[in-house]
C-alpha cells in the first residue's frame, strides 16, 4: 500500500523535529517547514533517504566538517544554506 504524499510529509516532519541531537532537530524541522509541501515525489525520496542517516554524519555534512555522499550532496548543500539564514 502506498503512503498518501500528505501522510508521508507529515511522518517525515515528525521524523525531522525527533533526531538524536538538539541541532539536528532544530536545523532539520526548520527546512522540512519550508520545503517539504512543494518538494516532488523524488526530492521526497531523498530526503526520506537523509532521515535514515546518523545525526552525527548530517550534523558533520551540513555544517562542511566533512563531505556529504554524492546522493545526498545536492540536499545537503540546500540545508546548509537553509540553516546558514
Amino acid at each position: 500500500m502506498t503512503e498518501p504524499r500528505e501522510t508521508r510529509i507529515k511522518r517525515m516532519k515528525m521524523r525531522s523535529m525527533r533526531r538524536g541531537i538538539k541541532e539536528m532537530d532544530l536545523i532539520l524541522t526548520a527546512y522540512a517547514d519550508r520545503n517539504l509541501s512543494s518538494m516532488d515525489e523524488a526530492g521526497l525520496d531523498t530526503y526520506d533517504a537523509l532521515l535514515h542517516e546518523n545525526d552525527q554524519d548530517l550534523y558533520q555534512w551540513v555544517s562542511g566538517q566533512a563531505s556529504p555522499p554524492e546522493p545526498l550532496a545536492e540536499l545537503i548543500a540546500d540545508i546548509a544554506q537553509t540553516f546558514q539564514k
